[in-house]
C-alpha cells in the first residue's frame, strides 16, 4: 500500500491552516503537503511540523499572483525575472520545512501563438531551477494540469510533459502523475504509470467525477495502488481530493483500498475531512 500524505490545503477547512497540521497527525497521517507556504513564517511552518511529527512532502513555487488568476510563471517569458526570484523563495522555504519537492507551475498562455518561445522559455527556466534545486537536494516537479478544470495551461499532456523533461535533460526533474488529472486529460492510468514509473517523482489522487475521495466515482483506485506496489514505487501518494461529505465526516476509503498502512498504527481508521470550499474551484483548476 503507497505512503499517504494529507494535502492541507483540501482537507480540515473548519480549522485555521495552522491548526490543520495537528488534525492531519490525530488523524494518522504522518506527511502533508499544500500548495503554496508563502502566507506563513516558514518557521511557523517549521514548528507545527515538529510538534506533529510530520514530513513535508511537496509544496508549490509561488504561481505569480493565484488572486489575480495566475497558475504559475515558468513559460512566461516577460516574468522571467519574477520566477527566478520565486525559486529563491521556494527554495528557502525547502530548506526550512526540509522539503525534497517542488511542483513548478508552467502558467496560463490562452491562445497565445509564440509556442516556440513559450517553449523555450520553459526550458530554460526549469533547467536555472533545476540547477538551483540540485544544490539542496531537492526535485522538481511539473504536471499536467487537464484543459477543462484549467483552460490554457501550458504543460496540458503527459506527452508534452515527457517532452519538456527530456529537453531539460536535469535528473531532479520529474514527473508528477496527479491520476484525477491524467484520467481526465487521457485515461489508461495503468498503461501510464508502468510505461513512465521510472520519471515520476510524486503521485496524487482523487476520483472522478467531482474530484472526491477515492470509491466515489469512476477510477479503481484498489488496482492502481496494486499496480504502484508492483512497480516498487515508494515514494508518497498526496491526498488531494475534496471529501464527499461534511467537514470532518469519517470515511473508509484508505481501509476499503486495503489498508492503513501508512498511518501512525496499523489499526487506527483514518477520517476525512472536508475540502477547502474556499479553495475548491481554484485548486480545481490546478
Amino acid at each position: 500500500m503507497p505512503r499517504f500524505a494529507a494535502n492541507l490545503s483540501m482537507l480540515f477547512p473548519e480549522r485555521p491552516f495552522l491548526d490543520r497540521f495537528g488534525c492531519a497527525a490525530r488523524d494518522g497521517f504522518t506527511a502533508v503537503e499544500f500548495l503554496f507556504p508563502y502566507d506563513w513564517a516558514s518557521t511557523d511552518l517549521a514548528d507545527r511540523l515538529t510538534e506533529n511529527s510530520l514530513t513535508q512532502v511537496l509544496f508549490n513555487l509561488p504561481p505569480g499572483s493565484w488572486k489575480q488568476g495566475d497558475r504559475g510563471l515558468a513559460c512566461l517569458p516577460e516574468r522571467t525575472a519574477e520566477f527566478r526570484e520565486s525559486v529563491d523563495l521556494a527554495l528557502e522555504y525547502a530548506s526550512a520545512l526540509n522539503c525534497k519537492r517542488l511542483h513548478v507551475m508552467s502558467g496560463l498562455v490562452a491562445d497565445r501563438k509564440d509556442r516556440d518561445t513559450l517553449r523555450t522559455t520553459y526550458i530554460e527556466n526549469l533547467r536555472h531551477a533545476a540547477d538551483r534545486a540540485a544544490e539542496q537536494g531537492v526535485t522538481l516537479l511539473i504536471e499536467p494540469l487537464n484543459p477543462r478544470d484549467m483552460p490554457g495551461y501550458f504543460l496540458n499532456s503527459v506527452p508534452c510533459a515527457l517532452d519538456v523533461i527530456a529537453a531539460v535533460a536535469r535528473p531532479n526533474l520529474k514527473l508528477q502523475a496527479d491520476i484525477y488529472h491524467l484520467q481526465r486529460i487521457q485515461g489508461e492510468l495503468a498503461n501510464t504509470l508502468t510505461a513512465h514509473i521510472g520519471v515520476i517523482g510524486h503521485v496524487q489522487i482523487a476520483d472522478t467525477p467531482g474530484r472526491h475521495e477515492p470509491g466515489t466515482g469512476e477510477i479503481n483506485y484498489p488496482f492502481l495502488f496494486a499496480v504502484l506496489d508492483g512497480l516498487g514505487y515508494e515514494g508518497w501518494v498526496g491526498c488531494e481530493y475534496v471529501p464527499s461529505s461534511g467537514a470532518g465526516a469519517a470515511s473508509d476509503w484508505m481501509t476499503a483500498a486495503g489498508g492503513t498502512a501508512t498511518l501512525r498504527s496499523h489499526n487506527m481508521g483514518m477520517r476525512a475531512s472536508s475540502g477547502d470550499r474556499s479553495q475548491v474551484a481554484s485548486v480545481k483548476k490546478k
